[in-house]
């Protein structure tokens, strides 16, 4: 029987350019890690999950903190409940392998199917830890030293890494990877989003939302742009609200759903009063500012 070619193509809520389709198709191809940046809000996290649906796939979430260790994800000795057993419990503490637990990585490797893991925010841990996974992404299999036993992935998992470079990853681990930069929607590209999110929406509407969602988005020194997230929660609230389409650019109405900084929201009302325009109070901007 010949094998089924996988091939992903963006999901029913997921729109992929055809660049970043090339990207995973050829990362699952070459069975090499595929690691996705681009600036918060352009749905790094969401594509793990859309090719895990569009390949019909289980998905595996290994999310990322500062004090991750690249061996968390291997496997875990829970060496302080075997202690409590030892004194008050029943179980045979002799059997080590009872208090070895796997970590994301080690499931993906035992899992009867192929599973697509993602490593959420690979840049928040430590400087080393990218090369402390480099040795088991290559051979696919790690050591258990307390059980003695090689673990030995049965099948090669889908890997997705993501990166909000705030560290700069090691050159070796970048060579194993196929990168992919997913750039900020253009306004042609956004429309198609928010449509498939909200097929309802009247044209006007989504046309004068855009443009004041990207007019904000072109204020110089904001701390944190409007990303595509915010921009959905954005046009819901303008749905649910009963905002007009003449409203919006006048009154830049909900704007806390867009801006959450306090700065930023100084720094747009700045901009306003420069642009010779006065938001109305129901934009959420605070008449002492």
């Amino acid at each position: 029987m010949k094998k089924k070619e996988l091939a992903f193509s963006g999901t029913g809520d997921y729109i992929a350019s055809q660049e970043l389709q090339n990207s995973v198709n050829v990362a699952v191809a070459l069975g090499r890690p595929l690691l996705i940046k681009g600036e918060p809000g352009t749905g790094k996290t969401m594509l793990a999950r859309s090719i895990a649906e569009g390949l019909e796939k289980e998905l595996l979430i290994w999310n990322i903190k500062s004090t991750t260790k690249a061996r968390d994800g291997l496997y875990i000795y829970d060496t302080v409940q075997r202690l409590y057993d030892s004194q008050f419990g029943d179980h045979d503490v002799a059997d080590i392998s009872h208090y070895i637990k796997l970590g994301r990585l080690g499931e993906s490797f035992t899992a009867p199917e192929q599973v697509v893991l993602l490593i959420d925010e690979i840049d928040k841990a430590d400087l080393e830890f990218p090369n402390d996974l480099l040795w088991e992404l290559d051979i696919m299999s790690f050591h258990i030293p307390e059980t003695r036993e090689t673990v030995e992935a049965r099948h090669r998992p889908i890997v997705v890494i993501t990166s909000n470079a705030e560290k700069e990853l090691p050159d070796a681990f970048l060579r194993r990877c196929i990168f992919h930069y997913i750039a900020f929607p253009d306004a042609e590209m956004m429309a198609e989003i928010v449509k498939v999110h909200y097929p309802e929406l009247e044209n006007r509407l989504l046309d004068e939302a855009l443009d004041a969602f990207y007019w904000l988005r072109s204020v110089g020194g904001l701390q944190k742009k409007p990303s595509t997230s915010e921009l959905l929660d954005w046009v819901q609230a303008l749905t649910a609200g009963g905002i007009k389409p003449e409203q919006i650019m006048d009154e830049l109405p909900f704007l806390g759903v867009l801006i959450k900084k306090d700065q930023d929201f100084k720094t747009v009302l700045q901009r306003l009063h420069r642009d010779g325009k006065e938001v109305k109070p129901v934009a959420g901007i605070p008449r002492s500012w």
